[in-house]
């Protein structure tokens, strides 16, 4: 079975740039940046968009609802703490952005293309709270 990983594994530092995205994270709440003038999701936290050059970039809910675009299943961890298996995997969210994150909550088997998943909340260090994503009730 895809489990979170436990605290222990290393964690990023979240920087002022990414830090509304962490604060969701602890909340319980996918958030991604979007500009405000021509709707653009920012991929990574920005000050100016990349489409239209505005200056205004809010962030915004997600559903946390999505699809399995992408993934690997790891059996020999980069680093010790990590526990394996584990599914690495690109996220193709409902409002139209990919983030990568794991696969929880079901076999390494059970992963293919499109599979509808929902983002579920993990901590992984006092500090960081982490997104997977699990099969959705539908899925089974």
């Amino acid at each position: 079975m895809l489990e979170p990983q436990a605290p222990g594994i290393p964690v990023p530092t979240p920087s002022p740039a990414s830090a509304p995205y962490w604060d969701g994270c602890s909340r319980g709440e996918l958030v991604f940046q979007r500009c405000d003038a021509c709707a653009t999701v920012a991929l990574r936290p920005a000050t100016v968009c990349g489409t239209c050059l505005g200056r205004s970039l809010s962030w915004v809910p997600s559903s946390g609802l999505g699809r399995l675009y992408s993934w690997t299943v790891v059996w020999r961890p980069q680093h010790p703490s990590f526990q394996v298996p584990y599914a690495p995997a690109i996220v193709a969210l409902d409002e139209g952005w990919f983030m990568m994150s794991a696969v929880i909550g079901c076999q390494p088997e059970d992963l293919r293309a499109d599979l509808r998943l929902a983002v579920e909340f993990h901590a992984a260090s006092d500090e960081i709270t982490l997104p997977y994503f699990r099969p959705t009730a539908a899925e089974g």
